[in-house]
């Protein structure tokens, strides 16, 4: 049987600490979102300040990012070329999910939301940072 590596609760919060971080560096109030390998949430944390509507936005594009395997970016620039990935189940296609990749395996994936789209990505990368 194969053996894969997943995202502990120490790895979870460690990351978390590093989101938080950026944005609060940075004065962005944001919701930071952390799930497993299957898009289920690990952690979710909506700032002082940040909208409503962002947790829900947060949690979609880590899910997107886990359940695909890649930058929820990917889907925003694809959609552009086709836009019949609109209907894409499960996908939300706009910046701010990345996914987190460990020894070639994804044991999950950070989105963020509230600010810029190229700004919640450079909170979730800070976050992943972490695991390197």
């Amino acid at each position: 049987m194969r053996q894969k590596p997943c995202l502990t609760s120490s790895d979870v919060l460690k990351m978390a600490a590093a989101c938080k971080a950026e944005a609060e560096k940075q004065k962005w109030n944001v919701t930071i979102a952390i799930v497993d390998d299957a898009g289920i949430p690990l952690y979710l944390e909506r700032m002082d300040g940040a909208v409503s509507t962002t947790a829900e936005v947060a949690i979609a594009k880590a899910k997107t990012s886990a359940i695909t395997r890649r930058p929820s970016k990917f889907w925003e620039d694809r959609v552009k070329d086709r836009p019949a990935f609109m209907n894409f189940p499960g996908v939300l296609q706009i910046q701010g999910g990345l996914p987190i990749l460990y020894q070639g395996e994804c044991v999950g994936a950070i989105g963020v939301s509230g600010v810029q789209s190229q700004e919640d990505e450079q909170i979730a990368k800070a976050g992943i940072d972490t695991l390197t």
